[in-house]
């Protein structure tokens, strides 16, 4: 069993969706970011940086594994899984290097360009600076996919899972989907899946 500690944001869907595409078991645990529930010691415990997500793997009680941080959390479920990750080679070095473009590229940009675009106070440098930077993490997801279906160029991937869950949402940082047709019919394609529809359920409460 794995405990998934959760909330309804771009980063927050990835586990879920991860592992009901793989048949894992798994329940999840809603954490209440407007509470602060990610801040209570208990929760600390397993996330010390206070962000959601986190998991424990329960698979052997004795010895439970925490986990905390969306790529290392997706790289554990698929290799528990034994899918959405390829074993070996090329395939797997272009999904890992996707995954990391996720997290330490698109996702950040994307995040900042939403938070700037609805601050308060509109700070029309900071706007520019991180909406020009999704903009073009965008086109680099776009012209990825005008030659390949998926993102590592052979099969769905947790790259893909990763990248889906801040782009069906592009228009937070300011985006148009419209303008990148190919990401655009792959957000769709995605979305239609059966393991992604239950995964987004599970984390709506529906």
């Amino acid at each position: 069993m794995h405990l998934i500690y959760t909330s309804q944001t771009p980063n927050g869907i990835k586990a879920p969706i991860v592992a009901e595409e793989l048949g894992l078991p798994y329940r999840l645990i809603r954490v209440d970011l407007g509470a602060g529930e990610q801040q209570r010691p208990e929760f600390l415990g397993i996330n010390p940086n206070g962000r959601i997500p986190a998991l424990v793997d329960q698979t052997d009680p004795a010895r439970p594994i925490r986990l905390f941080e969306s790529g290392a959390i997706l790289i554990h479920l698929a290799e528990r899984g034994g899918g959405l990750l390829p074993t070996g080679g090329q395939t797997r070095a272009d999904t890992l290097s996707w995954l990391f473009l996720q997290v330490a590229g698109l996702g950040p940009a994307f995040g900042q360009a939403g938070h700037f675009l609805n601050a308060p106070e509109r700070l029309p440098y900071a706007i520019g600076r991180f909406r020009d930077e999704a903009a073009r993490h965008l086109d680099v997801i776009e012209q990825q996919l005008k030659r390949h279906e998926w993102l590592n160029g052979a099969s769905f991937s947790i790259a893909d899972i990763a990248h889906f869950s801040w782009l069906r949402m592009a228009g937070y940082a300011g985006l148009n989907l419209n303008e990148a047709p190919h990401v655009r019919r792959w957000v769709d394609t995605i979305a239609a899946r059966p393991g992604v529809k239950r995964g987004l359920d599970a984390v709506a409460g529906r």
